[in-house]
Formats: C-alpha cells, sequence, structure tokens
C-alpha cells in the first residue's frame, strides 16, 4: 500500500510581511525590478525558484520563514 502525503508551500507569510514592512506590491515591482508574473505566481501558491525566493528575502530584508511555510495536508 502507497501512502500519499499531500504537501503544500503556503505564501501567506509574504503577504504578512509586506504589511508589518509597509511594502507594496507596486513597490516590489516597479521600484525592486520584481516581475508582475512573479506576484502572480505567489497569489496562485505556484511553484517559485530558490533565486526568487532568496532575491524576496534580500528585498525585505527577512528570512525565509517570512515569505513561505510548508502546510501539511
Amino acid at each position: 500500500m502507497i501512502l500519499l502525503v499531500m504537501k503544500m508551500i503556503s505564501y501567506e507569510p509574504f503577504y504578512e510581511t509586506l504589511l508589518k514592512k509597509g511594502i507594496t506590491e507596486y513597490n516590489l515591482i516597479f521600484k525592486q525590478g520584481f516581475s508582475a508574473n512573479t506576484l502572480y505566481r505567489i497569489k496562485k501558491g505556484e511553484a517559485m525558484s530558490t533565486k526568487t525566493l532568496d532575491a524576496l528575502c534580500y528585498a525585505l530584508d527577512c528570512d525565509i520563514t517570512d515569505i513561505i511555510k510548508f502546510i501539511k495536508e
């Protein structure tokens, strides 16, 4: 018997971090140089490269746990 475990990465901490730091998505796109597609992917909970996650951590001056969290369903 094979047991399938669903795993999910949530970007909920990302929006909490933006709010806490007073940074808008507009700022990330037009001042920090992130693509609108990156923010779209975050909103949809889609996969993100570690390079992009690293860039977000740098731009927001935060840890990875301030951007993503693991939810075991």
